[in-house]
Protein backbone atom coordinates (compact mmCIF):
# COMPACT_ATOMS: atom_id res chain seq x y z
CA UNK A 1 0.00 0.00 0.00
CA UNK A 2 1.76 3.13 -0.83
CA UNK A 3 1.77 6.33 1.87
CA UNK A 4 2.09 9.84 1.70
CA UNK A 5 5.81 11.14 2.38
CA UNK A 6 5.91 12.73 6.25
CA UNK A 7 8.25 15.46 4.34
CA UNK A 8 6.10 15.56 1.35
CA UNK A 9 2.59 15.87 2.72
CA UNK A 10 -0.01 15.81 -0.08
CA UNK A 11 -1.59 19.48 0.25
CA UNK A 12 -5.07 21.49 0.09
CA UNK A 13 -3.73 23.23 -3.42
CA UNK A 14 -3.02 20.20 -4.81
CA UNK A 15 -6.61 19.10 -5.18
CA UNK A 16 -7.33 21.99 -6.94
CA UNK A 17 -4.29 21.79 -9.99
CA UNK A 18 -5.47 18.61 -10.31
CA UNK A 19 -9.33 19.27 -11.02
CA UNK A 20 -10.41 18.09 -7.29
CA UNK A 21 -9.83 14.50 -8.33
CA UNK A 22 -9.95 12.88 -4.54
CA UNK A 23 -8.27 9.36 -5.65
CA UNK A 24 -4.96 8.76 -4.37
CA UNK A 25 -3.53 8.19 -7.63
CA UNK A 26 -1.88 11.82 -8.49
CA UNK A 27 -0.54 12.77 -5.41
CA UNK A 28 1.63 9.75 -4.17
CA UNK A 29 2.47 8.99 -7.93
CA UNK A 30 5.71 11.35 -7.93
CA UNK A 31 4.14 13.32 -10.07
CA UNK A 32 4.00 16.46 -7.47
CA UNK A 33 7.29 16.02 -6.06
CA UNK A 34 8.30 16.06 -10.10
CA UNK A 35 6.92 19.11 -10.49
CA UNK A 36 8.44 20.78 -7.73
CA UNK A 37 11.43 19.33 -8.44
CA UNK A 38 11.43 20.86 -12.35
CA UNK A 39 10.08 24.24 -10.65
CA UNK A 40 13.26 24.76 -8.82
CA UNK A 41 15.47 24.45 -12.07
CA UNK A 42 17.05 27.22 -13.46
CA UNK A 43 15.88 26.95 -16.59
CA UNK A 44 12.68 28.54 -18.31
CA UNK A 45 9.61 26.01 -18.79
CA UNK A 46 7.04 25.45 -20.84
CA UNK A 47 3.67 23.92 -20.72
CA UNK A 48 3.83 20.71 -23.31
CA UNK A 49 1.05 22.49 -25.99
CA UNK A 50 3.84 25.10 -26.25
CA UNK A 51 5.62 23.10 -28.41
CA UNK A 52 3.89 20.78 -30.17
CA UNK A 53 1.36 22.03 -33.32
CA UNK A 54 -1.13 20.18 -35.88
CA UNK A 55 -4.44 18.48 -35.37
CA UNK A 56 -6.43 19.67 -32.37
CA UNK A 57 -3.21 21.74 -31.14
CA UNK A 58 -0.62 18.45 -31.33
CA UNK A 59 -2.28 16.36 -28.38
CA UNK A 60 -4.75 14.05 -29.57
CA UNK A 61 -6.10 10.74 -29.80
CA UNK A 62 -9.30 9.81 -31.81
CA UNK A 63 -12.74 8.84 -31.76
CA UNK A 64 -14.29 5.55 -31.47
CA UNK A 65 -14.75 3.17 -34.45
CA UNK A 66 -15.48 0.51 -36.25
CA UNK A 67 -12.71 -1.53 -37.50
CA UNK A 68 -12.26 -3.61 -40.30
CA UNK A 69 -8.88 -5.77 -40.69
CA UNK A 70 -7.80 -6.65 -44.70
CA UNK A 71 -4.97 -8.75 -45.22
CA UNK A 72 -4.68 -7.45 -48.81
CA UNK A 73 -1.98 -4.74 -48.17
CA UNK A 74 -2.98 -2.79 -51.62
CA UNK A 75 -6.25 -2.38 -49.77
CA UNK A 76 -4.92 -1.62 -46.14
CA UNK A 77 -2.66 0.41 -43.90
CA UNK A 78 -0.86 -1.10 -40.74
CA UNK A 79 -2.79 -0.49 -37.76
CA UNK A 80 -0.82 0.41 -34.33
CA UNK A 81 -2.88 -0.40 -30.98
CA UNK A 82 -1.72 0.74 -27.58
CA UNK A 83 0.26 -2.51 -27.04
CA UNK A 84 1.57 -2.64 -30.87
CA UNK A 85 3.37 0.67 -30.11
CA UNK A 86 5.50 -1.42 -27.56
CA UNK A 87 6.74 -3.79 -30.00
CA UNK A 88 10.18 -4.33 -32.10
CA UNK A 89 9.04 -5.92 -34.93
CA UNK A 90 6.29 -4.48 -37.10
CA UNK A 91 6.10 -6.84 -40.02
CA UNK A 92 3.10 -9.01 -38.21
CA UNK A 93 0.81 -6.22 -37.30
CA UNK A 94 -2.81 -6.15 -38.16
CA UNK A 95 -4.48 -3.96 -41.00
CA UNK A 96 -6.88 -1.55 -41.44
CA UNK A 97 -8.58 -1.06 -44.10
CA UNK A 98 -7.60 1.92 -46.20
CA UNK A 99 -10.83 3.31 -47.36
CA UNK A 100 -11.46 3.70 -44.11
CA UNK A 101 -8.15 4.95 -42.90
CA UNK A 102 -8.09 7.59 -45.40
CA UNK A 103 -11.46 9.27 -44.55
CA UNK A 104 -12.07 12.56 -43.04
CA UNK A 105 -12.98 11.52 -39.50
CA UNK A 106 -9.73 9.33 -39.26
CA UNK A 107 -7.17 10.54 -41.81
CA UNK A 108 -5.33 12.57 -38.75
CA UNK A 109 -4.63 9.42 -37.02
CA UNK A 110 -1.89 8.51 -39.63
CA UNK A 111 1.60 8.08 -38.58
CA UNK A 112 4.73 10.41 -39.18
CA UNK A 113 8.37 10.37 -37.89
CA UNK A 114 8.73 11.93 -34.75
CA UNK A 115 5.72 11.68 -32.96
CA UNK A 116 5.38 10.87 -29.40
CA UNK A 117 2.72 7.76 -28.66
CA UNK A 118 1.22 7.75 -25.29
CA UNK A 119 -1.22 4.92 -24.48
CA UNK A 120 -4.52 6.36 -22.95
CA UNK A 121 -6.39 4.08 -22.70
CA UNK A 122 -6.23 -0.03 -20.77
CA UNK A 123 -3.37 -1.96 -18.15
CA UNK A 124 -1.00 -0.39 -20.29
CA UNK A 125 -1.81 3.16 -20.06
CA UNK A 126 1.03 5.85 -19.89
CA UNK A 127 3.43 3.95 -21.79
CA UNK A 128 5.34 6.10 -24.19
CA UNK A 129 7.24 5.15 -27.47
CA UNK A 130 8.83 7.18 -30.72
CA UNK A 131 7.45 6.69 -34.55
CA UNK A 132 10.57 5.25 -35.99
CA UNK A 133 11.02 6.21 -40.00
CA UNK A 134 9.75 3.00 -40.40
CA UNK A 135 6.31 4.24 -39.46
CA UNK A 136 5.49 6.37 -41.34
CA UNK A 137 2.56 6.17 -43.16
CA UNK A 138 0.99 3.50 -40.68
CA UNK A 139 -2.64 4.27 -38.81
CA UNK A 140 -2.97 4.45 -35.23
CA UNK A 141 -5.81 3.62 -32.98
CA UNK A 142 -7.88 5.98 -30.23
CA UNK A 143 -6.18 4.44 -27.76
CA UNK A 144 -2.73 6.11 -28.30
CA UNK A 145 -2.24 9.71 -27.36
CA UNK A 146 -0.10 11.40 -30.34
CA UNK A 147 2.00 14.40 -29.31
CA UNK A 148 3.35 16.13 -32.55
CA UNK A 149 6.40 18.48 -31.53
CA UNK A 150 6.64 21.51 -33.45
CA UNK A 151 9.91 21.71 -35.33
CA UNK A 152 10.60 25.02 -34.92
CA UNK A 153 9.92 25.27 -31.30
CA UNK A 154 11.57 22.09 -30.28
CA UNK A 155 13.42 18.71 -31.31
CA UNK A 156 10.94 15.50 -31.93
CA UNK A 157 14.48 13.47 -29.69
CA UNK A 158 14.29 15.53 -27.02
CA UNK A 159 10.72 15.75 -26.18
CA UNK A 160 10.44 12.56 -26.52
CA UNK A 161 13.38 12.00 -24.22
CA UNK A 162 11.93 14.55 -21.26
CA UNK A 163 8.54 12.18 -21.48
CA UNK A 164 10.10 9.02 -21.79
CA UNK A 165 12.55 9.86 -18.85
CA UNK A 166 11.25 9.00 -15.48
CA UNK A 167 10.33 12.71 -14.61
CA UNK A 168 8.47 12.39 -17.90
CA UNK A 169 6.89 9.06 -16.48
CA UNK A 170 6.16 10.71 -13.53
CA UNK A 171 4.24 13.05 -14.94
CA UNK A 172 2.28 11.50 -17.59
CA UNK A 173 0.88 8.53 -15.19
CA UNK A 174 0.14 10.69 -12.83
CA UNK A 175 -2.41 11.74 -14.89
CA UNK A 176 -3.90 8.37 -15.45
CA UNK A 177 -7.70 8.08 -13.89
CA UNK A 178 -9.53 5.90 -13.89
CA UNK A 179 -10.01 1.84 -11.47
CA UNK A 180 -10.66 -1.37 -13.85
CA UNK A 181 -10.03 0.86 -17.53
CA UNK A 182 -7.15 3.31 -17.07
CA UNK A 183 -7.30 6.43 -19.15
CA UNK A 184 -5.25 9.61 -19.99
CA UNK A 185 -7.18 12.67 -21.90
CA UNK A 186 -5.16 15.14 -24.00
CA UNK A 187 -6.53 17.57 -22.17
CA UNK A 188 -4.82 15.96 -18.96
CA UNK A 189 -1.08 16.23 -20.67
CA UNK A 190 -1.16 19.40 -22.14
CA UNK A 191 0.01 21.62 -18.91
CA UNK A 192 2.98 18.93 -18.34
CA UNK A 193 6.07 21.60 -17.19
CA UNK A 194 8.79 20.66 -20.11
CA UNK A 195 12.59 21.98 -18.76
CA UNK A 196 14.27 23.94 -21.94
CA UNK A 197 17.93 23.72 -21.42
CA UNK A 198 21.05 25.07 -23.72
CA UNK A 199 20.31 24.73 -27.22
CA UNK A 200 23.77 22.09 -27.68
CA UNK A 201 22.32 20.20 -24.86
CA UNK A 202 18.58 19.57 -26.47
CA UNK A 203 20.33 19.08 -29.84
CA UNK A 204 22.50 16.30 -28.64
CA UNK A 205 19.54 14.57 -26.54
CA UNK A 206 17.59 14.61 -29.91
CA UNK A 207 20.22 13.62 -32.48
CA UNK A 208 20.85 10.48 -30.11
CA UNK A 209 17.38 9.65 -30.09
CA UNK A 210 16.34 10.24 -33.59
CA UNK A 211 19.77 7.92 -34.19
CA UNK A 212 18.17 5.37 -31.85
CA UNK A 213 15.09 5.43 -34.05
CA UNK A 214 16.96 5.38 -37.16
CA UNK A 215 19.12 2.13 -36.24
CA UNK A 216 16.32 0.39 -35.04
CA UNK A 217 14.03 1.25 -38.50
CA UNK A 218 17.41 -0.43 -40.05
CA UNK A 219 17.47 -3.21 -37.69
CA UNK A 220 14.21 -3.79 -38.82
CA UNK A 221 14.84 -3.90 -42.44
CA UNK A 222 18.03 -5.91 -42.04
CA UNK A 223 15.71 -8.44 -40.64
CA UNK A 224 12.78 -8.75 -43.15
CA UNK A 225 15.53 -8.50 -46.23
CA UNK A 226 17.08 -11.70 -44.34
CA UNK A 227 14.03 -13.72 -44.75
CA UNK A 228 13.23 -12.59 -48.12
CA UNK A 229 16.79 -13.78 -49.17
CA UNK A 230 16.13 -17.28 -47.54
CA UNK A 231 12.92 -17.57 -49.49
CA UNK A 232 14.27 -16.04 -52.88
CA UNK A 233 17.87 -18.24 -52.72
CA UNK A 234 15.30 -21.78 -52.03
CA UNK A 235 13.00 -20.67 -55.35
CA UNK A 236 10.38 -20.04 -52.93
CA UNK A 237 9.98 -16.26 -52.86
CA UNK A 238 5.83 -17.09 -53.69
CA UNK A 239 5.85 -17.75 -50.00
CA UNK A 240 6.26 -15.02 -48.98
CA UNK A 241 2.87 -13.14 -50.49
CA UNK A 242 0.96 -16.08 -48.66
CA UNK A 243 -2.57 -14.56 -48.39
CA UNK A 244 -3.11 -16.95 -45.49
CA UNK A 245 -7.03 -15.97 -45.13
CA UNK A 246 -7.29 -15.65 -48.36
CA UNK A 247 -6.73 -19.74 -49.23
CA UNK A 248 -10.18 -20.31 -47.99
CA UNK A 249 -10.85 -22.48 -44.54
CA UNK A 250 -9.53 -26.21 -44.15
CA UNK A 251 -12.50 -28.29 -44.53
CA UNK A 252 -13.70 -31.53 -45.42
CA UNK A 253 -9.76 -33.20 -45.73
CA UNK A 254 -8.89 -36.68 -44.84
CA UNK A 255 -5.11 -37.25 -43.94
CA UNK A 256 -3.44 -40.44 -43.62
CA UNK A 257 -0.19 -42.23 -42.71
CA UNK A 258 -1.57 -41.33 -38.95
CA UNK A 259 0.20 -42.45 -36.19
CA UNK A 260 -0.12 -42.51 -32.16
CA UNK A 261 1.72 -38.86 -32.48
CA UNK A 262 -1.03 -36.96 -33.08
CA UNK A 263 -4.97 -37.47 -34.10
CA UNK A 264 -5.51 -33.55 -33.71
CA UNK A 265 -7.15 -31.64 -37.34
CA UNK A 266 -5.14 -29.06 -36.55
CA UNK A 267 -1.66 -30.90 -36.86
CA UNK A 268 -2.79 -32.14 -40.64
CA UNK A 269 -4.21 -28.56 -41.96
CA UNK A 270 -3.84 -28.64 -45.79
CA UNK A 271 -2.94 -24.94 -46.22
CA UNK A 272 -0.05 -25.51 -43.54
CA UNK A 273 1.11 -29.07 -45.24
CA UNK A 274 1.36 -27.64 -48.34
CA UNK A 275 3.78 -25.23 -46.97
CA UNK A 276 5.81 -27.99 -45.61
CA UNK A 277 5.62 -29.96 -49.03
CA UNK A 278 7.27 -26.82 -50.75
CA UNK A 279 9.71 -26.67 -47.90
CA UNK A 280 10.46 -30.32 -48.20
CA UNK A 281 10.94 -30.33 -52.22
CA UNK A 282 13.86 -27.86 -52.27
CA UNK A 283 17.31 -29.12 -50.67
CA UNK A 284 17.11 -29.54 -46.77
CA UNK A 285 17.50 -31.10 -43.05
CA UNK A 286 14.93 -31.35 -40.59
CA UNK A 287 14.87 -28.97 -37.52
CA UNK A 288 15.25 -31.76 -35.25
CA UNK A 289 18.52 -32.91 -37.35
CA UNK A 290 19.70 -29.66 -36.75
CA UNK A 291 19.38 -28.90 -33.09
CA UNK A 292 20.08 -32.83 -32.76
CA UNK A 293 23.31 -31.60 -30.88
CA UNK A 294 22.08 -28.64 -29.31
CA UNK A 295 18.43 -27.73 -28.09
CA UNK A 296 15.19 -28.50 -28.70
CA UNK A 297 12.89 -28.43 -25.45
CA UNK A 298 10.76 -26.49 -23.61
CA UNK A 299 12.68 -23.66 -20.66
CA UNK A 300 12.98 -24.99 -17.09
CA UNK A 301 10.27 -23.93 -14.82
CA UNK A 302 11.58 -22.48 -11.92
CA UNK A 303 11.00 -21.02 -8.24
CA UNK A 304 11.18 -16.86 -9.02
CA UNK A 305 12.17 -15.13 -5.31
CA UNK A 306 12.26 -11.10 -6.34
CA UNK A 307 15.25 -9.40 -6.52
CA UNK A 308 16.83 -5.94 -6.75
CA UNK A 309 16.12 -4.19 -10.14
CA UNK A 310 19.47 -3.63 -11.95
CA UNK A 311 21.19 -5.83 -8.94
CA UNK A 312 23.92 -7.86 -10.32
CA UNK A 313 22.66 -10.54 -8.26
CA UNK A 314 19.81 -10.19 -9.72
CA UNK A 315 18.55 -11.07 -13.64
CA UNK A 316 16.00 -9.60 -15.73
CA UNK A 317 12.99 -12.34 -15.88
CA UNK A 318 11.57 -11.62 -19.34
CA UNK A 319 8.09 -13.18 -20.50
CA UNK A 320 6.58 -14.08 -23.76
CA UNK A 321 4.92 -10.63 -24.12
CA UNK A 322 7.68 -8.44 -22.97
CA UNK A 323 10.52 -10.47 -25.29
CA UNK A 324 8.90 -8.43 -28.34
CA UNK A 325 9.00 -5.47 -26.95
CA UNK A 326 11.61 -2.90 -28.23
CA UNK A 327 13.03 -3.19 -24.32
CA UNK A 328 11.95 -5.59 -21.84
CA UNK A 329 10.40 -4.05 -18.46
CA UNK A 330 9.33 -6.45 -15.91
CA UNK A 331 10.66 -8.05 -12.56
CA UNK A 332 14.00 -8.95 -11.44
CA UNK A 333 14.51 -12.14 -9.63
CA UNK A 334 17.44 -13.43 -7.81
CA UNK A 335 20.33 -15.32 -9.20
CA UNK A 336 20.97 -17.21 -5.60
CA UNK A 337 17.63 -18.96 -6.15
CA UNK A 338 17.42 -19.29 -9.79
CA UNK A 339 19.42 -22.24 -12.00
CA UNK A 340 21.57 -20.66 -14.64
CA UNK A 341 19.61 -22.49 -17.04
CA UNK A 342 16.58 -20.12 -16.90
CA UNK A 343 19.65 -17.92 -19.23
CA UNK A 344 19.77 -18.71 -23.34
CA UNK A 345 23.05 -19.15 -24.73
CA UNK A 346 24.00 -16.78 -27.62
CA UNK A 347 21.99 -17.08 -31.08
CA UNK A 348 19.14 -19.65 -29.50
CA UNK A 349 15.46 -19.09 -30.98
CA UNK A 350 12.96 -18.66 -28.70
CA UNK A 351 9.30 -19.43 -29.82
CA UNK A 352 6.62 -18.13 -27.53
CA UNK A 353 5.26 -21.95 -27.17
CA UNK A 354 1.91 -21.15 -24.64
CA UNK A 355 -1.18 -19.36 -25.85
CA UNK A 356 -3.98 -18.81 -27.34
CA UNK A 357 -4.63 -18.84 -31.42
CA UNK A 358 -6.21 -15.27 -31.78
CA UNK A 359 -4.50 -13.69 -34.86
CA UNK A 360 -2.27 -10.45 -32.75
CA UNK A 361 -1.39 -13.21 -29.90
CA UNK A 362 2.54 -13.99 -29.54
CA UNK A 363 2.15 -17.37 -29.69
CA UNK A 364 4.19 -18.83 -32.38
CA UNK A 365 6.12 -15.90 -33.04
CA UNK A 366 9.88 -16.17 -32.88
CA UNK A 367 12.92 -13.81 -31.33
CA UNK A 368 16.96 -14.57 -31.63
CA UNK A 369 18.54 -14.15 -28.16
CA UNK A 370 22.19 -12.27 -29.05
CA UNK A 371 24.17 -9.55 -27.57
CA UNK A 372 22.92 -7.65 -24.81
CA UNK A 373 19.65 -9.64 -24.53
CA UNK A 374 22.20 -13.02 -23.71
CA UNK A 375 22.21 -11.63 -20.20
CA UNK A 376 18.42 -11.57 -19.76
CA UNK A 377 16.50 -14.62 -18.17
CA UNK A 378 13.35 -16.33 -19.68
CA UNK A 379 10.81 -17.52 -18.78
CA UNK A 380 9.79 -21.69 -18.94
CA UNK A 381 6.68 -20.66 -21.94
CA UNK A 382 9.08 -20.78 -25.00
CA UNK A 383 10.57 -23.12 -26.90
CA UNK A 384 14.13 -22.93 -27.17
CA UNK A 385 15.87 -24.12 -30.29
CA UNK A 386 19.85 -24.25 -30.82
CA UNK A 387 21.90 -24.92 -33.35
CA UNK A 388 23.93 -27.82 -33.31
CA UNK A 389 25.73 -27.79 -36.62
CA UNK A 390 28.14 -25.19 -36.98
CA UNK A 391 26.87 -24.60 -39.94
CA UNK A 392 23.49 -23.76 -39.27
CA UNK A 393 23.90 -20.61 -37.50
CA UNK A 394 21.09 -19.68 -34.76
CA UNK A 395 21.10 -16.37 -37.22
CA UNK A 396 19.79 -18.05 -39.97
CA UNK A 397 17.41 -19.99 -38.36
CA UNK A 398 15.76 -17.04 -37.02
CA UNK A 399 15.93 -15.57 -40.40
CA UNK A 400 13.64 -18.72 -41.98
CA UNK A 401 11.23 -19.22 -38.75
CA UNK A 402 10.11 -15.58 -38.06
CA UNK A 403 8.36 -15.77 -41.55
CA UNK A 404 4.84 -15.97 -41.85
CA UNK A 405 4.88 -19.22 -43.90
CA UNK A 406 6.88 -20.64 -40.91
CA UNK A 407 4.36 -18.78 -37.92
CA UNK A 408 1.50 -21.00 -39.61
CA UNK A 409 3.19 -24.34 -39.51
CA UNK A 410 4.54 -23.83 -35.95
CA UNK A 411 0.96 -22.90 -35.15
CA UNK A 412 -0.09 -26.45 -37.10
CA UNK A 413 2.11 -28.36 -34.86
CA UNK A 414 0.14 -27.23 -31.49
CA UNK A 415 -1.44 -29.43 -28.83
CA UNK A 416 -3.55 -28.73 -26.08
CA UNK A 417 -7.45 -27.50 -25.27
CA UNK A 418 -7.75 -23.63 -24.33
CA UNK A 419 -4.40 -22.80 -23.77
CA UNK A 420 -2.03 -24.18 -26.45
CA UNK A 421 1.48 -25.26 -26.52
CA UNK A 422 3.65 -26.63 -29.37
CA UNK A 423 4.45 -30.24 -29.52
CA UNK A 424 8.23 -30.93 -29.95
CA UNK A 425 7.98 -33.91 -32.01
CA UNK A 426 5.89 -32.12 -34.89
CA UNK A 427 8.11 -29.42 -35.06
CA UNK A 428 11.14 -30.95 -35.25
CA UNK A 429 10.16 -32.43 -38.36
CA UNK A 430 10.05 -29.12 -40.17
CA UNK A 431 11.94 -29.18 -43.05
CA UNK A 432 15.29 -26.34 -43.06
CA UNK A 433 16.18 -25.29 -46.45
CA UNK A 434 19.89 -26.05 -46.92
CA UNK A 435 21.07 -23.57 -49.28
CA UNK A 436 24.97 -23.02 -49.51
CA UNK A 437 27.12 -22.86 -46.64
CA UNK A 438 27.97 -19.25 -48.18
CA UNK A 439 24.14 -18.38 -48.66
CA UNK A 440 23.74 -19.27 -45.17
CA UNK A 441 26.82 -17.13 -43.85
CA UNK A 442 25.27 -14.11 -46.07
CA UNK A 443 21.98 -14.57 -44.31
CA UNK A 444 23.27 -15.21 -40.91
CA UNK A 445 25.85 -12.42 -41.49
CA UNK A 446 22.52 -9.79 -42.14
CA UNK A 447 20.57 -10.85 -39.21
CA UNK A 448 23.96 -10.44 -36.68
CA UNK A 449 24.13 -6.88 -37.88
CA UNK A 450 20.60 -5.95 -37.56
CA UNK A 451 20.22 -7.02 -33.92
CA UNK A 452 24.05 -5.36 -33.20
CA UNK A 453 21.62 -2.39 -34.97
CA UNK A 454 19.40 -2.75 -32.06
CA UNK A 455 22.04 -3.32 -29.50
CA UNK A 456 23.35 0.45 -30.53
CA UNK A 457 19.82 1.85 -30.70
CA UNK A 458 19.59 0.99 -26.89
CA UNK A 459 22.75 2.39 -26.37
CA UNK A 460 22.09 5.23 -27.63
CA UNK A 461 18.65 6.25 -26.09
CA UNK A 462 20.45 5.39 -22.78
CA UNK A 463 23.08 8.13 -23.94
CA UNK A 464 19.99 10.81 -24.63
CA UNK A 465 18.09 9.51 -20.96
CA UNK A 466 21.88 10.52 -19.40
CA UNK A 467 22.25 13.17 -21.12
CA UNK A 468 18.59 14.29 -20.03
CA UNK A 469 19.19 13.33 -15.95
CA UNK A 470 22.46 15.12 -16.18
CA UNK A 471 20.99 18.32 -17.72
CA UNK A 472 18.53 18.31 -14.42
CA UNK A 473 20.67 17.58 -11.88
CA UNK A 474 23.05 20.35 -12.58
CA UNK A 475 20.78 22.87 -12.87
CA UNK A 476 18.95 21.38 -9.68
CA UNK A 477 22.41 21.63 -8.12
CA UNK A 478 22.40 25.77 -9.26
CA UNK A 479 19.17 26.17 -8.12
CA UNK A 480 19.99 24.57 -4.51
CA UNK A 481 23.12 26.32 -4.18
CA UNK A 482 21.45 29.89 -5.15
CA UNK A 483 18.62 29.31 -2.61
CA UNK A 484 21.80 28.47 -0.16
CA UNK A 485 24.12 31.46 -0.80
Amino acid sequence: MKIAERGNPAMRNWLDRQGLRLDAKPYLSGAFATRRLLERLTVKKVPLNDVTSGHAGGIYNGPQFRRVYLTNPDHSVPFVGSKDMLVADLSSLPRLRKTDAESPSLHYLRLEPGMTLISCSGFNAGRRAYVRPDMDGYWSSQDVLKVVPDPGKIGAGYLYAFLASRFGEALVKGTVYGSAVKHIEPHHIEGLPVPRFDEAVEKEIHELMEGAAALRAASQRGLNNATRDVFETAGLEDLLDLRWHEQGRDLGFAPTGLNATTLRALNFQPRAQEIVRRLGKVEHVTLGEVCAGGQLSRGLRFPRVDGEPGDTYSYRLVGQRQAFWLRPEGRWISKAHTSEEVLAEDETVLVAARGTLGENEVYGRVILVTGEWSGHAYSEDFLRMRSGLSDFPGAYLSALLRSEPLFRVLRSCSTGGKQQDIHVGLCAAIPVPTLTKEDRQRIASTVRRAYRQRDEADRKEDLALAALEQAVARHADLSAARATG
